[in-house]
């Protein structure tokens, strides 16, 4: 019953402040602020802990996944017996739904955010987050914060915004949340050069001294999917509850939210095709894996498609869609970055381009490097779906652009990424600490 109060509570508060943001943005940001400050007050006085500097917390786009580069770091350390006097922590909005491998019992799961793991990060040496912190946590001068990051940008992103149509935060609040991370990190890793230029360019790590933060080593993320497997792709049919054996050609459709698109529960998103009309026109060989991104608050109903369409934007890791599909069809999201990696087909839906491009957030690279078909009209998507699964006319169309593509973006994705990542993480030599073993209090 308690709980259920305080959940209660939580999204009344929750829909109350949405509704003043949107009515009165400066009002909302000075409610913000007020309870950021109160909330960090209250960490600061609350958990005044000493550091171990051989234990790390884990959070995957702020507590929803278990996947993603921080899960790569994990497992990797979890696998050396450099490692083996390491205790480490997952933070998950929803522990329940998250399964964590854990045979040595040296992991924790706890509830983000919660009275433990607020501890688990006053105490941790180091933060590991492919997102943004708690606004009002900041890392004491012997903690490391990882800061991974979730993609390489192809929109837009921080300081080289020059509007926003975001739904609830103005340009001024997006800077400062960029600028309050950007000093809180200690690390950034980043995919390539090209990431590289753009991270520091829209985090402005030049105007705050910390250039040095960026570790260019390639994805972690990335490493499962350059060495996969035919036993691999077996093994993610098989987490996903789909036949491999079936024949037809598996689409993973993955397209990114829009921050315009706000509704009562948070970021919604409009289905920009009819998947009637797209299943017809292209027949009874294809099956539909649909991601949606993480901020998409509203659900999806494809039941009357029976086992055609299969919704995954709940499944953790996102490595098993890219490697049991045979092809992506994306808009903006950075996603195809890393299915380069698979050499698979691309397909990009920009049905909305001209209004995205020009009204939110705008691209950071030339269209025309895309290893892929675009398609801005849906009566085109069935005839591009179709050429692109013919290996030796997507072949012949892309192939040029494609390794091209690869030479500049995925470079260094060479199924080692996470190795450099740690051993330049703990380049230095680790300080002696206490053997006291870690308290958590279950939430």
């Amino acid at each position: 019953m308690r709980h259920a109060q305080k959940s209660l509570f939580r999204f009344i508060a929750g829909s109350a402040y949405r509704f003043v943001m949107k009515r009165s943005p400066m009002l909302g940001n000075i409610i913000r602020t007020l309870l950021n400050q109160i909330k960090k007050s209250r960490y600061n006085r609350s958990y005044p802990h000493a550091t171990d500097k051989k234990l790390m917390v884990f959070m995957s786009f702020q507590g929803r996944r278990f996947d993603d580069t921080p899960k790569a770091i994990y497992e990797y350390m979890k696998s050396r017996k450099k490692y083996d006097d390491f205790r480490f922590v997952w933070a998950f909005r929803n522990p329940e739904d998250h399964k964590v491998p854990d045979h040595d019992g040296r992991t924790t799961i706890v509830k983000w955010p919660s009275v433990a793991f607020l501890q688990a990060l006053s105490e941790a040496g180091y933060w590991i987050s492919n997102n943004r912190v708690l606004p009002y946590v900041y890392p004491r001068d012997d903690q490391v914060y990882v800061q991974c990051w979730h993609g390489t940008p192809l929109k837009r992103l921080g300081h080289d915004l020059k509007e926003t149509t975001n739904a609830i935060y103005s340009l001024k609040d997006l800077l400062h949340k960029y600028d309050m991370d950007a000093m809180k990190m200690k690390f950034f890793v980043s995919p390539s050069a090209y990431a590289t230029e753009k991270f520091i360019s829209a985090f402005d790590l030049t105007g705050k001294g910390k250039e040095g933060a960026i570790l260019e080593v390639g994805y972690p993320r990335n490493d499962r999917i350059v060495t996969a497997t035919r036993e691999d792709r077996a093994a993610a049919f098989k987490n996903l509850g789909i036949l491999e054996d079936s024949g037809k050609k598996v689409i993973l459709y993955a397209p990114t939210w829009r921050e315009d698109q706000y509704g009562s529960t948070g970021y919604t998103y409009r289905l920009g095709l009819d998947f009637s009309k797209l299943l017809n026109a292209l027949g009874d060989d294809y099956i539909f894996i649909f991601r949606v991104h993480y901020f998409i608050s509203n659900s999806f109903d494809f039941s009357s498609f029976g086992s055609r369409i299969i919704n995954m934007s709940e499944h953790d890791d996102i490595n098993d869609l890219y490697i049991a599909s045979d092809m992506l069809i994306t808009d903006y999201s950075s996603v195809f970055f890393d299915y380069a990696n698979t050499d698979k087909p691309i397909i990009f839906y920009m049905y909305d381009l001209d209004e995205y491009q020009d009204k939110a957030r705008g691209f950071y690279i030339n269209l025309d490097e895309l290893p892929g078909d675009i398609v801005m009209e849906e009566r085109y998507l069935s005839e591009a779906i179709k050429r692109a699964s013919n290996p030796d006319a997507y072949a012949a169309a892309y192939d040029e652009k494609y390794r091209a593509f690869k030479a500049k973006y995925t470079y260094l994705d060479d199924g080692r990424a996470t190795e450099r990542l740690v051993d330049r993480i703990f380049a230095d030599d680790l300080p002696i600490v206490s053997a006291t073993p870690y308290p958590v209090h279950k939430p």
